[in-house]
């Protein structure tokens, strides 16, 4: 299976790569420790091929690059298939054979080394150049996001937040003034907005959904507590934060439950 053509990125980096243990991939350049930068896009490439990836692997890869990028910030140069995997929480087999995926076996009695496992990662998920996001629905939750640090650092920069409250577009949140929700085609147009982000109420969800569609952005993170119906050919992760939290009520129960059972019998 072939992409269409992908941009090629010349990507500048922060630190150079010692070469432990693995040669860079033709054709591209030496990673650094964190420091990716998109520097410029320079020529669209025809013959990049595209791994076909197991969607629960794809999950997995930016657990792999946190535990990563953990390491390398503790001076780790090199590490086993056993410590990266403790690091990430999942066991050593099930991330050897994830990281073969990407052609990344490390080397005997080395292991492998982190800031170029870090690269590869990085490049397949596509952290490594500059993905323009907006954020629709600046209440409390649109607020947190906006003013999340995590974003820049991992290759997401905020373009733009919307909200169809008159009063909201009085607002600057993180350096960004808030805009009207009708200025998303305009918006999506200029900066060639890759990921919308809808942290609107339910009942709102959908109709924004149905406009980020229109203007052209195909992937969407939905924090609204809603399915949303979308065309094929649109990706959407949803975020459920009552979801969650009910299932660890769930966990808690039995816990409880378990430990009254315990003491009844003792």
């Amino acid at each position: 299976m072939c992409y269409p053509e992908r941009r090629r990125f010349v990507l500048a980096f922060t630190n150079s790569y010692s070469d432990r243990a693995e040669r860079p991939v033709p054709g591209f350049p030496h990673p650094g420790s964190c420091g990716w930068k998109v520097d410029a896009v320079t020529a669209r490439t025809s013959t990049d091929s595209a791994r076909d990836i197991p969607e629960a692997t794809v999950a997995r890869l930016p657990v792999y690059l946190r535990a990563l990028s953990t390491l390398s910030e503790q001076s780790i140069s090199t590490c086993s298939s056993e410590e990266l995997a403790t690091a990430a929480g999942v066991n050593s087999a099930k991330l050897r054979k994830d990281l073969s995926y990407l052609g990344s076996y490390g080397t005997r009695g080395v292991g492998y080394d982190v800031e170029y496992l870090s690269y590869q990662i990085a490049r397949e998920i596509g952290v490594t150049q500059d993905w323009p996001v907006v954020i629709v629905g600046i209440g409390n939750l649109g607020h947190a996001l906006a003013n999340y640090s995590g974003f820049r650092s991992r290759g997401f920069r905020v373009v733009a937040l919307l909200d169809a409250d008159p009063v909201r577009h009085e607002e600057r949140v993180a350096g960004v003034d808030v805009r009207p929700f009708d200025e998303l085609e305009s918006i999506a147009l200029e900066h060639g907005v890759a990921i919308g982000v809808i942290a609107t109420p339910a009942i709102a969800a959908q109709d924004v959904a149905d406009r980020m569609v229109k203007s052209g952005i195909t992937s969407i993170l939905n924090f609204a507590p809603t399915v949303l119906s979308v065309p094929d050919g649109v990706d959407v992760r949803k975020v459920d934060l009552s979801i969650e939290l009910q299932i660890l009520a769930y966990h808690v129960q039995r816990k409880a439950a378990a430990a009254a059972d315990k003491e009844a019998f003792a």
